[in-house]
């Protein structure tokens, strides 16, 4: 399996699968680049990583021993999964591109003062910048253990990664 190393440290591995697939086929890849790069990663047997994938749950990897937490993100011909070995751990990429009610989407799920940073931004900067603001909240709100949700204003505690990745894509890793 080929997979990127992303990046790496504090006890977290991210890595990225390229290939437009089926979503089925990309998670099916994603799992097995997953288990190959932690064994490399840990030096162990690929025998002694797995991953627990249930419907509504977050995946979790399980280890020789012991557990560790996964976050997995897809889109577009790219998937990413950070592994955690001390802590919770989330990822979201997105492709970055023009969104005709991006006000309305980013008053509803990003709060106001993203929106109004975003309405100050040169109209060609604002895809990009759209798409930092939201997989930064999708990866703090996976962190956070949450699925996605309207802004409340209640902030997540957490580190936030901006994460090098090919042109038109953004990525964010909270730990």
């Amino acid at each position: 399996m080929s997979f990127t190393r992303y990046w790496q440290g504090d006890g977290v591995l991210v890595i990225g699968i390229a290939g437009a697939l089926p979503r089925t086929e990309a998670r099916q890849r994603t799992r097995l680049a997953v288990r190959e790069a932690v064994a490399q990663w840990l030096h162990i047997a690929i025998d002694g990583v797995s991953v627990d994938s249930r419907p509504g749950h977050a995946p979790r990897l399980l280890l020789t021993g012991r557990a560790a937490w996964l976050s997995i993100s897809h889109d577009d011909g790219i998937s990413l999964a950070a592994i955690h070995l001390h802590g919770p751990v989330g990822i979201d990429v997105m492709r970055a591109q023009e969104i005709d009610d991006w006000f309305a989407v980013a008053m509803d799920y990003l709060g106001p003062d993203v929106a109004a940073q975003l309405g100050a931004c040169p109209h060609d900067q604002r895809p990009l910048a759209l798409a930092q603001a939201w997989t930064a909240r999708e990866a703090a709100l996976k962190y956070a253990g949450r699925a996605l949700d309207e802004w409340n204003g209640a902030a997540i505690d957490c580190r936030l990664q901006a994460l090098p990745m090919p042109a038109r894509f953004v990525a964010t890793l909270a730990y």
